[in-house]
């Protein structure tokens, strides 16, 4: 039972959860209605698969600063071996490409790309500081990207500026991350933003990118994509960022990761009411 539950604590749930949720929207915005249940359902737990695939990997790859930064995630904390990591992390990316290639050949071949992405990040490019924080973000915006594809239309002027901001928001948790991460990373000789130029410098440029995002969520409603009634879930992620992004800056390390998660679960939160309000209009 403890073996179980290591495992599960290295997906991290709610994480390929909310990539879930954006391959929903990213279908929803480029259909202007809902995929098919089939549809909806592969691309979902594709996402899903894949997203914790490259979770446990990063677990398997981080035990050493792990050590030092998480002593309770499952393998330093010895419940889950590190071979049994890599074996699970290999099986639950097997699925989702199997469930990606039952979409379409396109969805597979993004599939591979996150997945390689994810693979060259955790294996060589986390310690490289900037450049690894825009391989994560890339792949979380890739995730809209993934929906639309799933429905045939990757490109979707919707599409791709949801893609963005998630891409973002994904972007300034890193480099916030990292700033809380400091100590681990240190021992690894990352070259994060926050090693360079110092924690607080990192989160202040963290703070800019989340700005940038707030005023970016208001652009559909200026241009007339979406009708008022969306300005709710909009306004319920702009601000549990907002909040969350000025607690960061005077909070110490363990409060400082709880409100990055809080920015996520905002984010993720407001997608869900969104889909609620779609579901309830249609």
């Amino acid at each position: 039972m403890n073996k179980f539950n290591g495992l599960i604590k290295l997906v991290r749930f709610e994480l390929p959860f909310s990539a879930g949720v954006c391959v929903l929207m990213g279908q929803l915005l480029a259909l202007g209605e809902f995929a098919s249940v089939a549809v909806s359902f592969f691309g979902f737990a594709s996402v899903f698969l894949i997203s914790a695939s490259i979770l446990v990997m990063n677990d398997y790859f981080d035990v050493e600063t792990d050590r030092i930064n998480a002593p309770y995630r499952p393998i330093p904390s010895n419940l889950v071996t590190p071979n049994e990591a890599l074996f699970f992390s290999l099986l639950l990316l097997f699925a989702g490409l199997l469930l990606s290639y039952l979409i379409s050949v396109t969805v597979l071949l993004i599939s591979i790309v996150l997945a390689v992405i994810g693979f060259l990040y955790n294996r060589y490019l986390k310690k490289s500081g900037l450049l690894g924080n825009l391989m994560v973000s890339f792949s979380v915006g890739m995730t809209f990207i993934y929906g639309g594809a799933s429905v045939g239309l990757p490109f979707h002027k919707m599409v791709l500026f949801f893609g963005l901001i998630a891409a973002l928001i994904d972007l300034g948790e890193e480099i916030a991350a990292d700033a809380m991460d400091m100590k681990g990373d240190e021992l690894i000789n990352s070259n994060s933003l926050a090693i360079k130029y110092g924690q607080q410098a990192a989160l202040k440029i963290s703070r800019l990118i989340f700005f940038f995002v707030i005023l970016l969520s208001f652009v559909p409603f200026l241009i007339g994509w979406f009708s008022f009634v969306y300005l709710i879930p909009i306004s319920i992620m702009d601000a549990s960022i907002a909040y969350s992004t000025f607690k960061l800056l005077t909070s110490k390390i363990e409060e400082g990761r709880k409100f990055i998660r809080w920015i996520y679960l905002g984010a993720t939160f407001g997608l869900i009411l969104f889909i609620v309000i779609k579901i309830t209009i249609a």
